[in-house]
């Protein structure tokens, strides 16, 4: 079998990615342009939504499970008046409302979207129907009932409102779609709605700050992109690490349970690290960590 051809790079590349390009188009083009062998991305970003995109690279891609259940946060602007196909400004209007929300009825509307809550996807979702991608579905113009699916909303606050508009920053967990939150907020404030504009300001660890403007991305600025490489275990922040034995990072390295220094709760998920650096994510199970996601560095 011809070998996988490319750079072997380990980390992160945080993009700020602009409208008009989807998340996968960026991914390509981070691979390219740093020449790597594997890469791949934790949380897609609608093509006209801005923000942060974490790039994993080579044995980073083991830990993007751990940025898709961290916690985002979004700044994202609501339109009044208009529900379209898509529930952002992209799609067609599918109806009107003359109504609008003053500032106390908006807040008032709030609570009901912070916590655990049940969330209808929009029809034009990456959410699988019967094995199809809803927005295949909804481009062929068939009628979707998708179920709702639980999301936990950290915070809702108003930033700012004027009389056909309002912006908000979202601060949810695993799965939320910004759009059905403007959709259904317009909803229950009478008014009707739809998403203007939204940029995701971070995802776990990784913020604008430390962002690379897409326009950047190129094969001719290859070593500055290296420079820019976030650390494989940046992403592992908010697990709790450990520290293997020499005979228990070669018994990890090989799949097996291996000896760790430091303690968690039995079935805690953790990362291991030696002198080389990461070993693994797993178990933690008394003295001992399963793993299950092993690192070859």
């Amino acid at each position: 079998m011809a070998r996988k051809k490319g750079r072997d790079i380990n980390g992160w590349l945080i993009v700020d990615k602009p409208a008009g390009v989807g998340s996968t188009a960026v991914v390509a083009k981070v691979r390219w342009a740093l020449d790597a062998k594997k890469a791949g991305h934790a949380g897609t970003l609608d093509p006209d939504a801005t923000g942060v995109l974490a790039v994993a690279l080579g044995e980073a891609t083991k830990t993007v499970a751990t940025i898709t259940d961290a916690l985002k946060c979004y700044d994202f602007t609501v339109n009044w008046g208009a529900e379209t196909t898509t529930d952002d400004a992209s799609g067609q209007v599918v109806r009107r409302s003359d109504a609008r929300p003053d500032r106390a009825a908006i807040l008032a509307a709030l609570p009901a979207f912070i916590g655990d809550i049940m969330q209808v996807p929009p029809a034009f979702s990456a959410v699988k129907v019967d094995g199809e991608r809803a927005y295949d579905l909804a481009r062929e113009g068939e009628e979707l009932d998708l179920a709702a699916r639980p999301l936990w909303v950290d915070s809702l606050d108003l930033l700012e409102c004027d009389q056909d508009s309002a912006r908000f920053q979202m601060v949810c967990g695993k799965g939320g779609y910004v759009r059905s939150i403007a959709r259904d907020l317009g909803r229950a404030l009478g008014c009707l709605g739809h998403v203007a504009h939204l940029r995701r300001t971070w995802s776990g660890p990784f913020d604008l700050d430390g962002a690379v403007p897409f326009e950047r991305i190129d094969r001719e600025a290859q070593d500055w992109l290296d420079t820019q490489l976030l650390p494989l275990e940046t992403a592992l922040t908010d697990l709790p690490m450990l520290r293997a034995t020499p005979e228990g990072a070669v018994r990890i390295r090989n799949g097996n349970p291996g000896q760790v220094t430091g303690t968690a709760d039995w079935g805690d998920l953790v990362w291991v690290a030696d002198a080389k650096g990461p070993v693994c994510i797993g178990r933690y199970q008394g003295g001992t960590v399963q793993p299950e996601r092993v690192f070859n560095l």
